[in-house]
């Protein structure tokens, strides 16, 4: 079997695109999309129609009626080519927002819905703020299953699983990215900081028989991917997925609920002063995630700004 074969032997695959023509060959469970994926997307000649299309159905309407519409249109068509479930993001804009983001999730759900789309295929991604995390929790209680994005430290990961989300996704390639940056160390394998913090997330969760899914993210090369096998989920762009399909190197397991048991673990005590002084004190985890939230916001604008295009 190739390496790809052989991951999904331990951990449920998901494609990190919007291009869902390049998810049929790779087979993925579920999918994942974010503003800068949509707007990659729908820049490409084959994605174009879908906009002009979104754009005319709901002309006159306003702009962000019309990018909900859009978002949703996409997950339509990536849920016509996986099995499972797929992730759409709410307005980066939104991430201090706890009601607006509530309201987001809301929209978004009801327009699957419309669409004859159960609920129970969709997870809303919401920015790993402590706003972001309060709205999921609300949400998760409408039966509204959530992705907490951009999560960079164990406190921001504790407190989702305290919420109840379904689903977080802690970005690997970006902490990597930082730690590579700042100490000019080029990480390999298990020494990888971005490995080392979800290794340590997926410990903490199973030593302590939290539900919620752990699905890495934001990877840069296949290493990074292969030292997560038995991750419960990872999200993986094409083009590391057709990386994986040519290797046939043998790949082991690395992660498993029965280690998680016997490793040496504390639990944390949080309330949100003490999530916010450790997000604080995490320099790391607080400039990476102003960082994704400023370039989703930049991304989310730049696709306005084509909408508002069409309707010239």
């Amino acid at each position: 079997m190739n390496q790809l074969e052989q991951l999904k032997q331990h951990t449920t695959i998901v494609a990190d695109t919007g291009d869902f023509q390049s998810i049929k060959a790779f087979a993925p469970q579920d999918a994942t999309t974010n503003p800068s994926l949509i707007l990659k997307a729908v820049q490409k000649d084959e994605y174009r129609p879908i906009m002009e299309k979104v754009a005319r159905d709901h002309a006159g309407k306003p702009t962000e009626v019309i990018v909900d519409n859009l978002l949703v249109a996409f997950g339509q068509e990536i849920l016509k080519v996986i099995p499972g479930r797929v992730s759409t993001e709410t307005d980066a804009r939104l991430s201090f927002d706890t009601e607006g983001s509530i309201a987001k999730g809301r929209e978004l759900i009801r327009l699957y819905e419309a669409a004859g789309i159960s609920r129970d295929r969709i997870l809303i991604k919401i920015a790993s703020t402590w706003e972001g995390i309060r709205a999921a929790e609300v949400l998760e209680k409408d039966g509204i299953h959530c992705n907490l994005t951009l999560l960079f430290s164990l406190p921001q990961a504790v407190a989702c699983a305290e919420a109840r989300v379904q689903l977080i996704s802690p970005f690997v390639g970006r902490i990597y990215d930082w730690y590579k940056k700042s100490t000019g160390t080029d990480y390999t394998g298990a020494d990888d900081p971005g490995v080392q913090s979800v290794k340590r997330i997926y410990t903490y969760y199973r030593k302590f028989g939290y539900a919620t899914e752990v699905m890495g993210a934001s990877f840069r090369n296949t290493s990074q991917i292969t030292e997560l096998a038995g991750c419960d989920l990872l999200t993986i762009s094409p083009e590391l997925l057709q990386k994986l399909a040519e290797s046939d190197a043998p790949l082991t397991r690395k992660l498993s609920p029965a280690d998680a048991q016997v490793a040496s673990v504390d639990q944390l005590d949080l309330d949100e002063k003490r999530f916010r002084f450790m997000l604080n004190d995490d320099a790391m985890a607080t400039e990476k995630l102003a960082e994704g939230i400023r370039a989703f916001c930049v991304d989310a604008i730049k696709l306005d700004g084509l909408i508002e295009a069409l309707a010239k």
